[in-house]
């Protein structure tokens, strides 16, 4: 539905896939469907299955771990255009039909190719599984991006990140889709930018990474700077990309090269070559007559200990050249120019190889050993096309490199696709398209194109340079019209050509070249004593880079040209063996900003990328195709008249199977041996449908085959375990034998020491001695008990052999008891034992309730509810300067009449105070220094008489209580009275007489046994009668 749902906005937004438009032919329409959707932020946009992309010159949230997720196991067509769309789509053909994929990015210089290559990686680590061994291949896949960009990207005037060499990398997966090893190959790195950089632009980023990321002590030991514009070879161009951290970015490289294996020491052998690099740019020469001389010998001898050769060696083979003629060497000093391309010479053959080796190193890590069947993922991210104001032999060969890949685009998707539908009798309006198959022949045809040309210049003996060349180019492609030249263009084309210009008119455009340097960049060469001084250098990469045996090689090596134009077929013959997808980069202006779309720059990408001429096919064409026999094969369980074997043509099959899914022939079309599928939606509803219908097949051939392989196990068991069976028993009934013979030996021992076990040990109780003692240690182990209390009373009993060993066990674990107990106690436990000790004082045999409270903590308030009462007494008893203690209810009898009345006794550390329960009123206040004694009886009541002076008139007597909880509270007040046990005065059942009116008159408590358990508290002729038990 996402096309369907795309259309709502496409006033504000465009539509998601250009197919959609109403006029295919209408270029100005496209271009202001890419410029509504570039507004909105929205970059991506489908041509079919062909992605465009519009540079943002911006970060975008899109990229993120749920964006991800959303384009998982869907059909792209079911969500919005984006690279992990086609990524997904590509990837999910590579793990279901076993087909190798190829992804071709294409574009100018700074219209994003590099991300996009960056986001397809992302997506392909995310979306394969979490495996041990497969992280770390994605690891690696990932890590070699950093690596690549710092040794092979630049800032140019057109991108800040723009790759200046060709990278094709080849994504190696095992038959469950998970990524097991890659492998990369390099086109033509720019090694001219090493020596030489446009105003506004920078050398490879690696140098300055170098100089603003590497500590102070290894930028000493390489004596380097940190500032740029002490190195000729940095101080040509812009110094600094606008918010490039190139600091950041050099610990970002040094960790990628960690994580893809390189080693310690030849991370630092890689930064010494760089370093190195940078010295040779600083040598300089000086005339000496007709030739030169070195200028800097301290820089020389530098470069040299960097390097690993001798300084007298690099000196000899910046100022001298030897030519082998016949056996016999010549060596002839050079002139001042010559001294300088010597020295430029060697810097861009150094930093090419270390480059190579850079790449194989990586290879050599994402190696894989798998040994199954492997399928590939090719994604090729190659410079795009330029044209700048001066255009070299670089240029050249990138724009090159641009139209091969546009014929192969050309063949795959516009000239295959038409001769295809007209092969196969599929009714087809014919698409006109402008094929560039004429400007790749002018420049690579054998013996006659532009290559040939230079290569045949470059052999000539005699005085062969650019004019040279140019004459004979001119002499040799005067009739073609792409070719272009001072001499035989008109007057009116010749204005705007120099005499050391040609001009191409290429599929991008026309294009201006100089040819100054256009032989010396093809000869590439390289001065033998050069190689030479490099072959017998000390460091490990440079023996590798520039092998000893090249210098005895007779033959001489292709030009640049002719080796990049082989790596071109190569490559082409990569791509046409994978099933491709496209992703087409479009930059939106020639500033690099953001939100600035230019329709003039947008409309020639447009042209020369061939995008209309991609919709017209598009819309006129098909979405898939496949062979009868391939696509019957895969989706005969549809059908239950091809399931599962079709007797007849593949033809009939497919035509069955198209009717029985409900298809019209305006949906698909038959061809003599194809099928073709319109929409994309009507495949996807076919492979929905056979997703199920494989679920369903498997679920059902899995249940025959578990159950023929359990029944063919089951009667395998079966035999096995018959015919050990019968060994087993014997050995069973043997080893039975055995074990009843010793027991009647061992039973026959245990009786009759057991018949001995009251005598001294001897040979007849001995062992029955020892297992009575095994068994004791066993049981008392069980029943070791853990209070302190009674320790030797629960202690277990032991027979006559293990007595004294138990007496001293008992002993020596009530003192680990003990000494467990005492160190676990916490201050609060400790307080309450010091209390039930001085309970234990006081009441231990004097009072016979006393055993049951000895288990039952003492609290500060009975009941607890009572201490959310209280806040205000305790507030006032905290105002006198006191501290509350203890807090109970009680029952208090007045001294005439015995009336009981509920009163909340509180104790302070300095008074004993009554309250009323109710209201809470203050009733008596009794210092604790006053009190002349506490009476109470030895039986279970809980009668309180507190003594109180005479003298203390204001109190009217002793005073009556009756507390629940006695002992804690007598134990309570005892404690806060400076412990002075002498208060306590405990009686037996009789008569307690109490002062009344200041000790005027005496009042009667008589305390009386009684059988019954409740105590009873009652007033009879004047007396108050405690009835109580124990």
């Amino acid at each position: 539905m996402r096309m369907e749902n795309a259309l709502e906005n496409r006033d504000t937004f465009g539509v998601s896939d250009a197919v959609l438009l109403d006029d295919p032919d209408n270029t100005d329409e496209f271009i202001e469907n890419l410029r509504k959707r570039f507004r909105g932020d929205i970059i991506y946009t489908y041509i079919g299955p062909v992605l465009i992309v519009t540079n943002p010159y911006k970060p975008l949230p899109i990229y993120a771990e749920d964006s991800i997720k959303k384009y998982q196991n869907v059909n792209y067509i079911e969500v919005a255009p984006h690279v992990f769309g086609l990524t997904d789509n590509a990837y999910k053909q590579l793990r279901e039909e076993n087909r190798d994929q190829c992804i071709l990015i294409s574009g100018e210089s700074g219209s994003g190719k590099t991300e996009a290559s960056k986001q397809i990686l992302q997506y392909i680590a995310a979306a394969s599984r979490n495996v041990s061994s497969v992280e770390t291949t994605k690891d690696k896949l990932l890590y070699s991006n950093p690596v690549l960009e710092a040794f092979g990207n630049a800032q140019t005037n057109r991108n800040d990140n723009s790759s200046r060499f060709g990278k094709y990398m080849d994504i190696e997966f095992d038959f469950r889709g998970s990524p097991i090893g890659g492998h990369i190959l390099n086109y033509l790195l720019e090694k001219s930018r090493v020596v030489n950089q446009s105003q506004g632009e920078r050398n490879f980023h690696i140098f300055y990474q170098l100089l603003t990321g590497v500590d102070d002590a290894t930028l000493s030991s390489l004596q380097l700077t940190r500032s740029v514009v002490n190195y000729n070879y940095l101080n040509q161009g812009q110094v600094k990309i606008a918010g490039q951290d190139d600091k950041k970015q050099f610990e970002v490289v040094k960790q990628a090269m960690s994580r893809v294996g390189f080693e310690d020491a030849e991370i630092t052998e890689v930064f010494q070559i760089v370093a190195a690099i940078l010295h040779v740019g600083n040598v300089n020469f000086k005339q000496d007559g007709h030739y030169g001389k070195i200028a800097t010998p301290d820089v020389v001898k530098t470069a040299a200990q960097l390097l690993g050769c001798t300084p007298e060696k690099l000196t000899k083979a910046f100022t001298h050249r030897t030519i082998e003629a016949r056996g016999d060497f010549v060596t002839s000093p050079l002139t001042f120019d010559q001294c300088t391309y010597a020295r430029d010479a060697l810097s861009k053959a150094v930093y090419e190889r270390l480059f190579t080796w850079l790449v194989s190193k990586l290879n050599e890590s994402l190696k894989s050993d798998f040994n199954g069947k492997r399928t590939l993922m090719g994604i090729l991210d190659i410079y795009g096309f330029e044209i700048f104001e001066k255009n070299s032999f670089e240029q050249f060969c990138i724009n090159y490199c641009n139209e091969k890949l546009q014929q192969l685009f050309i063949e795959l998707t516009l000239k295959s696709e038409q001769e295809e539908y007209r092969k196969e009798g599929i009714e087809w309006q014919h698409v006109d398209y402008f094929n560039n198959k004429v400007i790749c022949d002018l420049i690579e045809e054998r013996h006659k194109g532009m290559i040939a040309i230079m290569d045949e210049e470059c052999l000539r003996p005699g005085d062969a340079n650019d004019f040279s060349l140019l004459e004979k180019m001119d002499e040799n492609l005067s009739s073609h019209n792409h070719y272009l030249s001072h001499k035989i263009a008109n007057n009116v084309t010749r204005k705007s050509l120099t005499r050391d210009e040609f001009r191409l008119l290429h599929y991008a455009g026309e294009v201006t070249y100089k040819v100054h340097g256009f032989l010396d960049k093809n000869n590439d060469l390289l001065f033998r004593d050069l190689r030479e001084a490099m072959t017998q250098s000390n460091k490990k990469i440079l023996q590798l880079v520039f092998p000893a045996g090249e210098l005895l090689r007779k033959k001489r090596p292709d030009t640049a040209a002719t080796q990049f134009k082989n790596s071109l077929a190569q490559l082409m013959e990569i791509l046409m063996s994978k099933e491709p997808s496209y992703i087409r980069c479009i930059k939106p202006n020639d500033f690099k900003k953001s939100g600035v779309f230019d329709l003039e720059i947008v409309g020639h990408q447009v042209k020369y990328l061939g995008l209309m001429e991609n919709l017209r096919v598009r819309r006129a064409g098909f979405a898939y195709r496949r062979k009868y026999d391939t696509f019957l094969d895969r989706y005969k369980s549809l059908c239950p008249q091809t399931w599962p074997h079709f007797q007849g043509p593949a033809d009939k099959g497919v035509e069955l199977l198209m009717k029985h899914l409900g298809y019209h022939e305006d949906d698909y079309q038959l061809g003599k041996t194809k099928i073709f599928i319109r929409h994309a939606q009507t495949l996807f509803a076919i492979e929905d449908a056979f997703q199920i219908r494989k679920e369903q097949l498997v679920s059902k051939i899995k249940a025959i085959w578990l159950g023929r392989r359990q029944r063919k196990a089951y009667l395998e068991m079966r035999k096995q375990v018959i015919f050990v069976q019968k060994y087993a028993r014997r050995f069973l009934a043997a080893r039975e034998y055995k074990k009843r013979r010793w027991a009647s030996n061992v039973i026959r021992g245990f009786v009759i020491g057991f018949m001995n076990r009251n005598q001294d040990a001897n040979a007849a109780n001995e062992k029955f001695l020892q297992f009575v003692r095994y068994q004791f240690l066993r049981r008392l182990a069980k029943s070791l008990p853990n209070i302190i209390l009674r320790h030797d009373q629960k202690w277990p009993s032991a027979p006559k052999s293990c007595a004294e060993a138990n007496r001293i066990l008992c002993k020596v674990h009530r003192r680990l008891v003990v000494r467990k107990y005492v160190r676990g106690l916490d201050p609060e436990k400790k307080r309450q034992l010091e209390m039930k000790y001085l309970a234990h004082e006081l009441f231990k045999g004097k009072k016979c309730t006393y055993e049951g409270t000895v288990k039952n903590y003492f609290k500060e308030y009975r009941p607890e509810d009572l201490r959310s009462r209280v806040a205000s007494i305790e507030n006032n008893v905290r105002n006198s300067g006191e501290r509350l203690l203890y807090c109970t209810t009680v029952t208090k009898y007045d001294r005439h009449g015995y009336k009981p009345r509920e009163r909340i006794l509180t104790l302070s550390n300095g008074a004993l105070y009554l309250h009323d329960a109710k209201d809470l009123k203050q009733k008596h206040k009794i210092l604790l220094t006053d009190l002349t004694g506490i009476t109470i009886t030895n039986m279970g009541d809980g009668l309180l008489v507190f003594r109180i002076p005479p003298e203390l008139k204001q109190q009217k007597g002793d005073l009556i209580v009756n507390c629940p909880h006695v002992i804690e509270a007598v134990t309570k007040i005892i404690d806060a009275a400076s412990q002075n046990k002498s208060l306590l005065n405990i009686v037996p059942p009789g008569e307690i007489q109490h002062g009344m009116n200041g000790g005027k008159k005496q009042g009667i408590i008589e305390v009386k046994k009684s059988d019954s358990e409740l105590m009873e508290i009652t007033k009879r002729k004047g007396h108050l009668i405690v009835m109580t038990s124990c």
